[in-house]
């Protein structure tokens, strides 16, 4: 609002905080409203999560995107929900004992809840047989089939030796069995004929008994060497025996198994294998379990049927639809599996059981939900991750190995096939980042769900939002909301952005205020929430986290940070500054001040010089020099020299939001007119003087409120703002009421003119069709004090110029 004179007219206090109007609510407390089941202002977000999760070709893996606290991931979990429930549930995938190479396990694929079920029937066969068998070999059919087979064996061996022994007897000669194997002796009436009479016998005789015994070795000795072979055909024949009964046990049992898994070949050649093992492995079944003492422990050593047990590593029976798989901690093992071992004896030693899986293996055939932020924090996960989703299979391997740092030999298991939707949460940063320094992120995450922060105001919203703290009551069990203290949470969500025409979606923020007003309402012993528990939780909050603002502001009271708030000076002005601290921010007025000479246009920017000046906030100062050239030099150079610079600043600065008043305040000192130090501005402008929205507006007129407060208000204190931030005021109650009794003042200016004659109290003046501004006003007496320094330059340029004609002359 303008005066006849264009300058600002106050604000009214309706336009300073746009209140929640309580007639537009019917509900007495949020516990007659329903719970909110639609998604609030998110429509954008939520319909490429529905593209993402819906699409089925490679790389459409999604990325969340937006601040933290704003319940992203609650809205996709329960979108997923939904949709997961009516999807085709995944397999099981189990890992069994690979027969032929135990170092590479094998994957097996079965319907949902089928893996269970295998793994119980495998359990079940194998006890049953660990005591069937050992029966089997126990029973008389077995023994005596045994010993049928060793009685032939003897009967074979002797045999050969009453043959050879019948043979030696009618060459008068004898067969002697003795300890050291076997002998012949010459015999003489049918017995041995001793040692002192044989060598009594003639040489002819000796001779014959000799050649027949020669002969007769030879004999024994190819007997000799035919009983390793008989005791290995003895040995087969019970081998065969033992398989023959061991296969009669367990034939039956698999067929069973085989009749039950007819339709899964892969599982019927396991069972095969399984069976043939069993088979050729048998004397297995008959030892007894071994235990070792290990001080005052007993470690029962692993037998080898251990082997058949069936590894589920991921099944679905128990639960319906599509697995949806959030991983708090994922790390590289914890995302595509690792294998244990157990220490045995000093010793690590791991099987296929050992093998345990991952996030990637548990969403397999659904929805893996990540933070990025906790996945680029772990070493290796993110290219683990990226690996899986490339190949489309997960293959576990120990970093250890695929990087060469040990060399013990570990288990290969077969990589499982990998169908799942990976949804990553995140910060923009961090989208934008990958996306500029990962090719690889480019193309496997090409879906981005950027999440807004803020949704329109209007009465719609208001009554979802009234909704939606109803449905936060509920799921917290807290007191329910009257409508005042409603109509306070929707205040506060819209100044949470700033913005009196929107509210704030950053959903941890609202539950924690309802947390703490239900606290508040409590503590009074109230059974519903009223405004002034939500009032208190606000104050509470701010006080927790104001110590910085307090001493700052203690500072100021005590003078040791001057600012003045009474009186005018000529070049100097209040500015005011955002500090922020976490997620706490508040605001101080800055003192700024400006000064002028004889120059040549160039303007000091002093914050700059001692490098304490941000790129933005140099770019206004320079912005600033090109505005005086264009209103006040275009027919004459600028013969002027100007400084600025933040008084008691020690810190960096940055932003362009103190521009307009680094331009008061030299317009100030320029035309020597005084500034109004009961007055505070903020704002920035461009090279035509016109003022343009800043960011913070309400912290910036409350810091300097508390100033003026702390003093005494004396209803000539204000804060002047650009016409455009006038739609983001949200103030506190207590400026509001200020404002209304006429105690302090907020102007909304659309340029500097404005700005000029609020703060100096002259008019700012236009310029004529001629160019010249009215007599008395501020922009006359500044074109004045330039083309005075104009005059003032051309002076000291005469005697260089004569001096200069002079010389060339006499050249």
């Amino acid at each position: 609002m303008q005066n006849k004179t264009n300058v600002p007219l106050p604000l009214h206090a309706q336009q300073l905080c746009q209140s929640c109007d309580l007639a537009q609510f019917s509900f007495r407390t949020t516990a007659e409203l329903d719970d909110l089941t639609e998604v609030v202002g998110q429509m954008r977000a939520m319909d490429a999560v529905s593209f993402g999760t819906g699409i089925r070709h490679d790389g459409y893996n999604l990325f969340v995107l937006g601040p933290s606290g704003m319940g992203k991931h609650d809205m996709v979990q329960r979108f997923l929900e939904k949709k997961a429930g009516d999807e085709h549930k995944p397999d099981d995938w189990c890992y069994v004992n690979n027969f032929a190479q135990p170092h590479k396990p094998q994957v097996l694929r079965l319907p949902s809840g089928r893996g269970e079920e295998l793994r119980l029937r495998m359990e079940k066969l194998v006890d049953y047989l660990r005591s069937a068998i050992p029966a089997l070999f126990e029973g008389e059919d077995y023994h005596a089939k045994v010993g049928a087979i060793q009685e032939e064996s003897s009967k074979r061996q002797d045999d050969a030796f009453k043959e050879l022994g019948d043979e030696a007897g009618k060459q008068q000669i004898a067969l002697l069995r003795t300890p050291d194997g076997f002998a012949f002796a010459p015999l003489r009436n049918q017995e041995v004929v001793p040692p002192d009479e044989y060598e009594k016998l003639p040489e002819e005789e000796k001779r014959q008994f000799e050649d027949a015994i020669i002969l007769l070795q030879e004999k024994l000795e190819k007997i000799m060497r035919q009983m390793p072979k008989w005791r290995r055909e003895r040995h087969e024949r019970i081998k065969q025996l033992d398989s023959e009964t061991t296969l009669s046990a367990v034939a039956h049992l698999v067929d069973e198994l085989k009749e039950s898994y007819a339709d899964l070949p892969e599982v019927l050649k396991y069972l095969e294998q399984v069976q043939q093992d069993m088979v050729d492995n048998a004397d297995d079944f008959r030892k007894q379990e071994e235990s070792s003492s290990v001080g005052n422990m007993t470690v029962v050593m692993r037998q080898s049927y251990h082997r058949y047990q069936v590894n589920v590593l991921v099944t679905n029976g128990k639960e319906g639809g599509a697995p949806i798989v959030s991983e708090d901690s994922p790390t590289y093992s914890n995302l595509v599996g690792r294998v244990e071992h157990l220490s045995q004896f000093g010793a690590l030693v791991t099987d296929f059981t050992l093998i345990k899986p991952g996030a990637l293996h548990r969403a397999n055939g659904g929805y893996l939900l990540l933070d990025i932020h906790k996945v680029l924090g772990q070493p290796f996960a993110w290219e683990g991750l990226k690996r899986a989703l490339q190949s489309h299979e997960i293959r576990i391997e120990s970093l250890g190995q695929m990087y060469s740092l040990v060399s013990t030999v570990s288990l290969e298991p077969e990589p499982i096939p990998l169908d799942a939707k990976v949804i990553l949460f995140g910060d923009r940063l961090f989208y934008y980042l990958l996306q500029e320094y990962d090719p690889e992120f480019v193309e496997l995450f090409k879906v981005a769900a950027d999440f807004e922060e803020r949704i329109e105001r209007n009465p719609d919203t208001h009554q979802l939002y009234a909704r939606l703290i109803a449905t936060l009551t509920r799921k917290e069990a807290l007191l329910p909301l009257d409508r005042g203290a409603v109509a306070r949470v929707i205040e506060y969500g819209a100044r949470l952005v700033g913005d009196a025409e929107r509210l704030s979606t950053h959903m941890r923020s609202v539950a924690d205020l309802l947390r703490e007003a239900d606290f508040c309402s409590r503590q009074a012993g109230r059974e519903i929430v009223e405004t002034a528990d939500v009032q208190s939780a606000i104050d509470a909050q701010k006080r927790r986290q104001s110590r910085v603002k307090e001493r700052l502001h203690e500072a100021i009271l005590r003078d040791t940070l001057v600012i003045a708030t009474q009186g005018s000076v000529v070049g100097q002005i209040n500015g005011l500054s955002v500090i922020e601290l976490g997620n706490f921010a508040f605001a101080q007025p800055t003192r700024i001040t400006a000064n002028t000479r004889l120059g040549d246009g160039e303007m000091v920017n002093i914050e700059r010089e001692v490098k304490l000046s941000g790129a933005i906030h140099s770019k206004g100062v320079l912005i600033l020099s090109s505005f005086l050239a264009a209103r006040y030099a275009k027919n004459q150079p600028l013969a002027f020299s100007a400084s600025l610079v933040f008084e008691q600043s020690y810190g960096m600065i940055d932003g362009d939001s103190a521009s307009l008043a680094e331009l008061c305040a030299l317009l100030s000192n320029l035309a020597d007119v005084p500034i109004k130090q009961a007055l505070a501005i903020t704002g920035s402008v461009n090279q035509f003087g016109q003022a343009q929205a800043i960011g913070g507006v309400n912290e910036k007129i409350e810091g300097f409120f508390d100033i003026c407060s702390a003093r005494g208000l004396t209803g000539e204190q204000g804060v002047l703002i650009p016409a455009a931030n006038i739609k983001h005021l949200m103030l506190r109650h207590d400026v509001v009421a200020a404002a209304e009794a006429g105690q302090f003042h907020i102007y909304a200016v659309e340029n500097v003119d404005q700005a000029l004659a609020l703060l100096t109290g002259l008019p700012a003046g236009e310029a004529d069709a001629k160019g010249i501004y009215p007599a008395d006003s501020v922009n006359r007496k500044v074109a004045a004090r330039l083309a005075e320094l104009a005059e003032i330059r051309k002076t000291f340029a005469k005697p260089a110029q004569k001096k200069a004609a002079a010389k060339k002359k006499t050249d």
